[in-house]
């Protein structure tokens, strides 16, 4: 997708803070950071929304998941506790069209959220 900021991150056209890079995904420090630990893990594969996701993506969204966990280690907030969020539309917060798995941590966080 020409227009999607999260495929030209990953092409390397736009720069990013990357923490971590693979076949299959890319993940990178948030520029608008909601806690100390905040990174993005995106597939490299162009979903636009949750909503897209096939039977056949299930590896990939896994391998996502175990991503954020070797980030989490790696930014020492694993012991404290970390939080993995997904948004899914513009009435969840997705802003970008491009799946992506939140990462934060470094912060205690309450439930419910706010």
């Amino acid at each position: 997708m020409s227009d999607c900021l999260f495929c030209k991150i990953v092409s390397g056209e736009i720069p990013a803070d990357i923490v971590h890079q693979d076949k299959d995904c890319v993940a990178f420090r948030d520029i608008n950071p909601q806690s100390p630990t905040h990174v993005l893990i995106v597939p490299r594969k162009h979903i636009p929304t949750l909503n897209e996701l096939e039977a056949d993506d299930a590896p990939l969204v896994g391998r996502l998941v175990l991503v954020a966990q070797k980030i989490a280690q790696d930014d020492e907030v694993d012991q404290d506790g970390y939080r993995l969020v997904w948004n899914c539309q513009e009435g969840a917060g997705q802003s970008v069209f491009h799946i992506h798995l939140h990462l934060l941590g470094g912060r205690k966080f309450t439930w419910p959220p706010g």
